[in-house]
């Protein structure tokens, strides 16, 4: 009896194939086959939001392959992967394939082990039309949203921009965060620490001012603190209280998306499209020397911490294996996921845990590697011993020669902490634990000799610029997004230019500022947080609850189109420009500075009194390099099919024209313009010099891909 088991990639497709027989046959349907037409809304909102699907483009040739090798199966089992996505993507098959939604042919694999894909297939299950629901409501909320606002966008700001449902809230935090810093006025304030050393002991160590006698004290002003050094004139430090004590750490969960993004962001530099990318990888399948093709992690789209128990005896055999079973707790950790969190899988572990990174090491690319580790090691972490630690915190009143013979005294702490046990931090140490020094060996009354005193101003800094950790983090705890989208969140508003990365901090654009407000101030729910999360709890809602996912979309569209309808009469006639898109370049016929305007081809310059002037002439993207020929600029052009060249400002009169991207880079050997070609290759384009080198990789170029 032949089988056909579909999955979405090949990677998986080979993984899969190794644990099964000779009956099966594993293919791949490279992601989806269907979708909306591309070309027009495909919703019928008179219809309760009917929809109109068609193939899409490129992948008839592979559904023609997959008809095929249907028809000659004795049965078709649909493996994608086990969430909305993978759920929809079983859907469209078997509705292309004309399979029985009846009929139990879907299989689910929450890791890529022999165990996992054999018991998948021992229990099929019937397509979950609510995960299909709740997909289809994702994705007609999204085509709604993107085809009625996009328009309306496009027309008040910029042609050929467009509004996402989810997007829009990211970008609203960023531009939010930025106001705030713009808005933010510093305040300052000063620090007093005074170095002291417990005689003999010559190890200074510091205690940081808190008050007097009467309390805490804030050192607002340098008088003020002039102040408090008045009365430390000739003062004798005394430890007047010594608190000491035990405190046990307790290690992070194992990963759920969101905190691996965050991880990788933070440890490793890596953009959360590459972490996800990775993952995949990771998941789907590599070949591991001595192990075969093999998933090394389980599914990486998941906001549960539910750890099997089958996973959790094999992650403490290696711990007891590696470390001893010290090092193992007196009763199991178990971490509680968050009320909002779909727990249909598993948090993100190694599916051997007792294939250590280094094994694996020659097996894998160094992304691989480097992510593998990261989990790996957060995993076993989260199930071993608490680290122990000896703390002391130290109260010493200074009595300065003023207050001599009085209660008056200036109050200073010392805190620090000695390990007693390492416990996980053996293995794993928190990204952001601060190390704190152990304090030397105090008494009650000893009495300190003081080595120096240190004062200094500060000023209140603004909030911070979200990076990507930070921002995924926000997007949540505040409930928007879920993990599955937050990779593509980020990617769709830099690549949109709503955002730009600058050191690895996201900055809006003026165009991310002028969206932002324009629909803060029309359409204040589509930005607002608490509204958008509360649509992902409906989509969530449809998946575990069968809620009518057509009632859903009626309530948000009918209220959207009357908001929709206002906003359009509230603008009528405004046209917002953008200082961007404004040039210092004069129309030829009436003398006004001309704009830069999108059309069907790319930008192009007209004039801002259009109609009453229709002049328009081509964008020119100048660079700073110069023609290798006559010395001219080098600009950038556009073939009829939109692919970008680079050619001589002087044409035609020189021709020179190279698909190689100048640089700012001086030849070496004749000072002519640097190129950069495709292959990653330095050089000179000059006749005759025939100089070039490897393009340095720097390191933000790699911590961006």
């Amino acid at each position: 009896m032949s089988k056909l088991v579909i999955v979405e990639s090949p990677a998986k497709a080979k993984t899969i194939k190794k644990y099964l027989g000779a009956d099966y046959e594993v293919k791949a349907s490279m992601g989806h086959v269907r979708d909306l037409y591309p070309s027009k809304l495909s919703v019928d909102v008179k219809k309760n939001f009917e929809t109109k699907y068609t193939i899409i483009k490129g992948k008839e040739k592979l559904l023609k392959e997959l008809e095929a090798a249907a028809a000659k199966a004795d049965e078709v089992i649909l493996a994608t992967d086990p969430d909305r996505e993978g759920e929809a993507i079983s859907w469209h098959l078997a509705t292309v394939l004309g399979l029985d939604m009846k009929k139990k042919n879907r299989v689910k694999f929450n890791e890529i082990s022999k165990k996992s894909v054999q018991n998948g297939i021992a229990h099929p299950e019937k397509i979950d039309m609510d995960l299909v629901n709740a997909q289809q409501a994702r994705r007609i909320l999204d085509r709604l949203v993107g085809y009625r606002l996009s328009p309306f966008i496009s027309q008040k700001i910029r042609r050929g921009l467009s509004a996402g449902r989810v997007q829009s809230v990211a970008v609203r935090l960023i531009v939010d965060r930025e106001e705030e810093i713009n808005a933010f006025v510093p305040e300052e304030y000063w620090t007093l620490d005074a170095m002291l050393t417990n005689p003999p002991a010559r190890k200074a160590f510091k205690a940081s001012f808190v008050g007097d006698e009467n309390g805490k004290i804030k050192l607002e002003t340098r008088e003020d603190t002039d102040a408090i050094l008045a009365r430390l004139e000739g003062a004798q430090y005394t430890v007047a209280e010594l608190k000491k004590g035990v405190r046990r750490k307790q290690p992070a969960p194992p990963f759920i998306t969101s905190t691996m993004q965050q991880e990788a962001s933070k440890r490793m530099n890596f953009t959360a499209k590459r972490t996800m990318k990775v993952a995949q990888e990771l998941y789907e399948g590599v070949d591991v020397e001595g192990r075969g093709t093999v998933g090394l992690i389980t599914y990486m789209r998941t906001d549960s911490l539910r750890i099997s128990d089958e996973a959790r005896a094999a992650g403490n055999e290696v711990i007891r294996n590696l470390y001893g079973e010290k090092y193992l707790p007196e009763k199991p950790r178990y971490f509680k996921t968050s009320s909002n969190a779909q727990d249909g899988h598993e948090a993100i572990r190694p599916t051997m845990p007792d294939l250590t990174p280094e094994e694996a090491k020659s097996s894998l690319t160094p992304d691989q590697y480097k992510l593998y580790s990261l989990v790996w090691k957060r995993f076993l972490a989260s199930l071993m011993a608490n680290c122990v630690q000896d703390t002391a915190k130290a109260e010493i009143r200074a009595v300065g020669t003023a207050d001599a013979g009085t209660d008056r005294y200036v109050l200073f702490t010392a805190a620090g902490h000695t390990v007693r046990f390492d416990g996980y931090t053996v293995l794993y140490n928190d990204a952001d634990d601060a190390e704190t020094g152990a304090l030397p060996v105090l008494a009650e009354n000893d009495v300190l000799k003081l080595k120096e005193l240190k004062d200094e101003q500060h000023f209140t800094q603004p909030p911070a610029r979200y990076n990507e950790a930070s921002l995924i983090k926000t997007l949540e705890e505040t409930g928007v997004g879920r993990p599955s989208t937050y990779a593509s969140i980020i990617s769709t508003i830099v690549d949109r230019g709503y955002v730009v990365r600058e050191q690895k901090l996201m900055k809006p654009t003026e165009l991310g500022f002028a969206t932002t407000h324009l629909l803060r101030e029309q359409f204040p729910k589509i930005v607002n947080t608490k509204f958008t999360a509360t649509m992902e709890s409906d989509l969530d809602r449809i998946e575990q609850e069968g809620y009518d996912y057509v009632r859903m979309l009626h309530e948000f569209y009918d209220d959207f189109v009357v908001t929709l309808d206002k906003a359009k009469a509230a603008m009528d006639g405004v046209k917002i420009q953008l200082e961007e898109d404004k040039t210092d370049i004069p129309c030829e016929k009436c003398g006004a500075l001309m704009v830069i305007k999108v059309g069907r081809f790319g930008k192009f310059l007209a004039c801002p009194n259009y109609p009453d002037c229709k002049t328009t002439k081509p964008y020119v993207e100048k660079t700073d390099a110069k023609c290798p020929v006559c010395g001219g600029e080098v600009i950038g052009k556009k073939t009829k099919k939109g692919y970008t060249f680079f050619g001589c400002s002087n044409y035609p009169e020189c021709t020179f024209m190279t698909w190689d991207t100048p640089t700012k880079e001086s030849c070496p050997q004749c000072g002519s313009s640097l190129f950069r070609t495709r292959g990653g290759v330095i050089k000179c384009n000059k006749e005759g010099c025939g100089y070039e080198t490897k393009a340095r990789r720097s390191k933000k170029a790699e911590s961006d891909e």
